[in-house]
């Protein structure tokens, strides 16, 4: 079936006609709404919902999207626009756009190989690739990667001994951050992708039908069994190492009770650059900085964890101004367009992260397709940039920006 978006304002009585493109020609892929269609079309339901759903009423999930709409550009013109760039500086090294690939668990249920799938795509585009702890790959084999900015997300669990070991095993492997998830020590409640099993280690029988319907994923997922947590899986006793009762058991060992007195150790332990993820509160923001952190994440954990929490970009002008020039602060959620990067980096972000539209390039296209997707916001960058008459990033600002419906600076649209 042809994936047909909502009805446009330019469109009257759902005429003309719109499709996505969900086909195999990379060049005929204009956006990420291109590529979200070809994954839609490609996995099934139960891998669906495991990417595209958010927790409870999906309320965060939905607000992380709305907030990029609350906010309108005003733009310049006769401005010289022949010389445009998204170059920047992450973590002090030159970098062609101000964007990370999102760390993101369990991508081998979208494709064998996955996470090298992603260090690829991220290497090619210059930008830094954050692995999970719950990825499929072992870390040592993403850092053959040439040429990659390796960076390791952290979930704490279990005894002192594993988190210890992950990072050591970063240092020595050379990653360049370690950021420390801090919003996912209680699992979210992802009603919809929980009634794909009809127990916790055993899909329903409708889910196994529909998953035999989809022979392209099959083919090019299930070589060799369902994937396991290769950076973890050594601490998971043997009898729950199958890939549902691991995930559940891990989960069940995750720290209820992590605090600031474990950042500090971590800290102590990690002598990189190190970030927290999952932060939304100033308060929470300074108090980071104050325990030795370099950089925050702020994020909602892609809308999976807390229901109706504001989105990231609610909060990110506060969360600048309350940490200054002090560390670099990087939004994650709901990136889709290029002008949703350049929306946060006026609002104060140093860069973004991409989790999803990255996702939706594997699972249509494999590592071709990680790549296309970052240069598709690249270039949605590039354009906008034009748009608004601002050649580089340096001339994105506040004063870009209005709030929809608050004109403080054009008394004569009051």
């Amino acid at each position: 079936m042809p994936f047909i978006p909502p009805s446009s304002v330019a469109q009257l009585d759902k005429s003309p006609r719109r499709r996505f493109y969900t086909g195999r020609n990379l060049d005929r892929v204009q956006s990420i709404g291109d590529l979200r269609a070809r994954t839609h079309r490609l996995m099934p339901r139960f891998v669906l919902e495991y990417l595209e759903g958010g927790a409870g009423e999906e309320a965060t999930l939905a607000r992380e999207r709305e907030a990029f709409a609350t906010w309108r550009v005003l733009p310049h013109t006769l401005r010289d626009e022949s010389a445009r760039s998204t170059a920047c500086a992450i973590l002090g090294r030159p970098a062609p756009l101000p964007l990370l690939v999102a760390p993101t668990g369990v991508n081998g249920i979208f494709m064998r190989g996955a996470d090298s799938a992603l260090a690829l795509g991220a290497t090619e585009a210059g930008v830094p690739f954050i692995q999970s702890t719950m990825s499929n790959e072992p870390m040592e084999e993403i850092a053959k990667v040439p040429g990659l900015r390796h960076w390791w997300q952290l979930y704490v669990f279990g005894p002192d001994e594993i988190w210890q070991t992950l990072v050591d095993r970063a240092a020595a492997a050379g990653c360049e951050a370690l950021v420390l998830t801090t919003n996912a020590q209680i699992f979210g409640q992802r009603e919809w992708d929980s009634r794909t099993r009809a127990t916790r280690s055993r899909p329903s029988l409708r889910t196994i039908v529909n998953a035999a319907r989809h022979p392209h994923w099959a083919a090019t997922t299930l070589r060799g069994g369902l994937p396991r947590f290769e950076n973890v899986i050594d601490f998971v006793p043997k009898e729950h190492r199958g890939f549902f009762d691991s995930a559940f058991w891990i989960r069940e060992q995750m720290w209820k009770d992590i605090g600031w007195r474990d950042v500090a150790r971590i800290r102590a332990r990690w002598k990189g650059a190190l970030f927290l993820k999952g932060v939304l509160h100033p308060e929470e923001a300074v108090r980071a900085l104050d325990a030795g952190v370099d950089g925050i994440m702020l994020g909602s954990h892609g809308g999976r964890q807390a229901d109706w929490a504001v989105a990231p970009l609610d909060v990110l002008p506060r969360v600048r101004d309350a940490v200054g020039d002090r560390a670099e602060l990087y939004l994650s959620g709901g990136i889709r367009r290029g002008s949703d990067a350049l929306k946060a980096l006026a609002l104060g972000a140093d860069a973004v992260l991409t989790g999803r539209a990255t996702l939706y390039g594997l699972c249509a296209h494999g590592g071709d397709g990680v790549t296309k997707a970052i240069d598709l916001l690249k270039k949605e960058m590039m354009n906008e940039l034009g748009q608004y008459g601002a050649p580089t990033l340096d001339a994105i600002s506040p004063d870009l920006l209005v709030r929809m419906g608050h004109f403080p600076h054009i008394p004569e649209f009051c």
